[in-house]
């Protein structure tokens, strides 16, 4: 991939989506008039995601192959029972929400707290509830970036015929109620048969544990980077879904499977994070607390964007980039959610005025990319 990819002001200010520009949809799911779950709030940041309505708004048009979005809703209000075909992860910024899965939703149940993420199984049944404050938030990803659609639970669509609601086979919403017109009878999507139903795959509660990552379960790898030892290069790593961008070969993520993109927490103290290095994928970052700088491309066309808390940013491939801490939140660090595309490891590229500062540290990166010391990898011999 050409490295020179360079970001101009407009396109930045694009790609930068501040807290207060989202624009809720109440009508993006068939379960809109349904009692219980008719206050939702749906977002769409960046990707179509799955909203059944055209009235969806979406912040960033673009395929970063995966879909971010959001999710609110006051307390006691519940998000139905559905499935996905690829990857959903919730990604708790605020308030306690009960998370449900299985046929009926009697599998099991979770209450996430802040911090939380939570990746659920595909092609199994999963909703949620607030049973936290009125202003709760999830942030969400997607995989892919065609989806596949939802497929509700067989008493979502019984229930939403009682307030005329349907959905078509293409997975547009019909609202009789707002004057809709009912199209043949076989182009709607009907319940499915029980059989179908029961032979969906079960979840335990122990399995659907290890798919959550609490604040309690999180590993944080003081020197994940290349440039950790440099100074303004001090940012901690955990990494939660995939192995991502990590250099520390010791690192490991809690979850493994393909999601189509990687997860991972990055936090640093005031004057601190990752200096300037560029990498090949999609990166999407959201501010979880403090207030962060990040500045992207080279020498003369640098130009920078402060983030606050709930911000979100979308890097393009190829784009130099350098993250750093201004502002610490309330764990006395500020923090970073940080979403690459793709399931294999991100590798990162790093400025050559770096690579003379850490050789001059004795530190050099091995052949499968991990840091390593120089001396180690000057006395290994070639294979025959």
């Amino acid at each position: 991939m050409n490295t020179s990819v360079n970001v101009s002001e407009a396109e930045l200010t694009r790609r930068t989506i501040r807290r207060d520009a989202l624009v809720s949809c109440n009508q993006a799911f068939i379960d809109c008039r349904t009692p219980g779950s008719h206050l939702k709030e749906n977002y769409a940041l960046i990707g179509n995601g799955v909203s059944q309505s055209d009235g969806q708004f979406i912040n960033l048009q673009e395929d970063h192959g995966y879909n971010i979005g959001a999710a609110a809703m006051p307390n006691g209000v519940t998000n139905s029972l559905h499935m996905h075909f690829t990857a959903e992860v919730f990604f708790n910024f605020g308030g306690e929400w009960k998370f449900r899965w299985g046929r009926d939703g009697a599998d099991g149940e979770y209450v996430s707290h802040d911090g939380d993420i939570v990746t659920v199984p595909t092609w199994i049944f999963r909703g949620f509830t607030n049973v936290g404050p009125d202003n709760g938030w999830l942030f969400t990803a997607l995989g892919q970036s065609d989806t596949g659609g939802i497929i509700w639970g067989n008493n979502v669509l019984e229930e939403a015929e009682g307030h005329g609601m349907y959905l078509t086979s293409e997975g547009r919403l019909i609202d009789t109620v707002a004057g809709d017109e009912m199209p043949p009878g076989d182009d709607l999507i009907r319940p499915l048969p029980d059989d179908i139903v029961d032979s969906m795959r079960g979840w335990t509660v122990e399995q659907m544990r290890a798919r959550i990552t609490s604040n309690d379960d999180l590993e944080w790898c003081d020197e994940p980077f290349l440039c950790s030892l440099l100074p303004g290069g001090g940012a901690q790593l955990a990494t939660v879904i995939g192995y991502g961008m990590t250099e520390n070969r010791d690192q490991t993520p809690r979850v493994f499977n393909p999601h189509s993109f990687n997860v991972a927490w990055l936090r640093a103290s005031v004057g601190e994070g990752v200096l300037r290095h560029y990498h090949n994928e999609t990166q999407v970052v959201i501010v979880k607390s403090g207030r962060w700088k990040v500045t992207l491309n080279e020498g003369a066309e640098q130009r920078s964007v402060e983030l606050n808390a709930s911000d979100t940013l979308s890097i393009p491939p190829g784009a130099w980039r350098a993250f750093e801490a201004l502002e610490a939140g309330d764990e006395g660090m500020a923090r970073l959610l940080v979403v690459n595309g793709g399931d294999g490891r991100v590798r990162l590229h790093w400025s050559s005025d770096l690579w003379r500062e850490v050789s001059d540290k004795g530190i050099s990166r091995d052949a499968d990319g991990y840091v390593a010391p120089s001396f180690l990898l000057a006395v290994a011999t070639e294979d025959d």
